[in-house]
């Protein structure tokens, strides 16, 4: 083969290829001129991010629909304002001293294929953690708060109260300790008092006597801590309504929604005449409980009220005969036995 062969043949090589790529290319053209067309009257495409959709701009098919959105759930309107709301891992949390952004290194002693560690590596990891915890908690402020924090989150997995709860206290928690409020007093104290002031901000109210049972402090610390706390930082605390213990309380008695029912309207009733002034709450609602599961025939005894709502058989006996006499005024029916 001479010289001259070799280069014609190069040549009808190198003109193949380059037919081969512009028919490649064109065929990719089409095909992204097919995507940002309609495929009914071949109108521009455009994105509707508000609803999630592809819509033609001039028939108004819809092309495409339920796309995933996948950027950030936050909005920022300046450069400013996306540096500050971006973010990696997750979310900041009030409830952790280190609001969440610190590293945790896990306890099982394994690697990442869930295979044990060496002796040597365990020690390794032990000493790790130990530095960790000490870079964790630079100071006795940080100290003080991971102590707190800890107790309000043992309290409130108790008592069952949700994590919004939980939030709220530690927010209490983080201002008390700001405003300088726990000199001479227990950081179990200031703990406690947050998390019954969170949960009555909240709704879902717990007894003095529930916290004293899941708390490190007695009920008269408790109450003087909650009342220094709310008055110094201005908190605004609603008087309990009794009717916020009424579903918990019928829950663990196992009673049907129609108890729940006429315990409200005894609680309304009793509100209206007057006869709830200067009374226990939760004595009202454990009263109205029991005394509706009387009007509904799906009897209790006053022993399981009582140890559901941690109350004396007295008290729930001196409250639904008052309920019960205030009702009878409102209908004109009589009282039960």
């Amino acid at each position: 083969m001479t010289e001259e062969d070799i280069r014609t043949r190069t040549a009808q090589r190198d003109e193949q290829r380059s037919e081969r790529s512009e028919s490649e290319s064109e065929q990719e053209t089409e095909e992204i001129d097919e995507e940002v067309q309609c495929p009914e009257c071949g109108g521009a495409l455009r994105n509707d991010e508000e609803h999630g959709e592809t819509v033609c701009e001039d028939c108004g098919l819809v092309v495409e629909s339920d796309e995933i959105d996948r950027g950030p759930e936050w909005r920022a309107f300046d450069s400013r304002e996306k540096d500050e709301k971006s973010r990696v891992g997750a979310p900041t949390t009030k409830m952790m001293h280190d609001e969440g952004l610190s590293t945790n290194i896990g306890w099982q002693d394994k690697d990442a294929y869930g295979r044990q560690l060496s002796s040597r590596q365990r020690e390794k990891m032990q000493r790790l953690r130990t530095w960790n915890e000490r870079f964790r908690t630079r100071d006795s402020k940080e100290r003080n708060l991971k102590q707190a924090l800890g107790e309000i989150d043992r309290m409130a997995s108790a008592l069952g109260l949700p994590e919004n709860v939980r939030e709220t206290a530690s927010v209490i928690y983080r201002r008390a300790l700001e405003e300088d409020l726990l000199p001479g007093r227990s950081i179990e104290g200031v703990a406690t008092a947050s998390l019954y002031a969170s949960a009555r901000q909240a709704g879902t109210p717990r007894s003095l006597d529930e916290l004293e049972e899941v708390s490190r402090v007695d009920k008269m610390e408790l109450t003087r801590t909650y009342r220094y706390v709310v008055r110094e930082l201005g908190l605004e605390v609603q008087p309990a309504d009794p009717k916020q213990y009424v579903p918990r309380f019928v829950s663990d008695l196992g009673l049907s929604e129609e108890v729940e029912r006429r315990a409200r309207q005894l609680l309304d009733r009793a509100q209206d005449v007057g006869v709830h002034s200067g009374k226990s709450p939760v004595g009202l609602a454990a009263a109205a409980v029991y005394a509706a599961s009387l009007l509904t025939n799906e009897k209790v005894t006053q022993n399981e009220v009582s140890d559901v709502a941690d109350i004396s058989e007295v008290t729930i006996r001196n409250r639904y005969k008052e309920l019960l006499e205030a009702a009878e005024g409102d209908d004109g029916s009589p009282a039960p036995a």
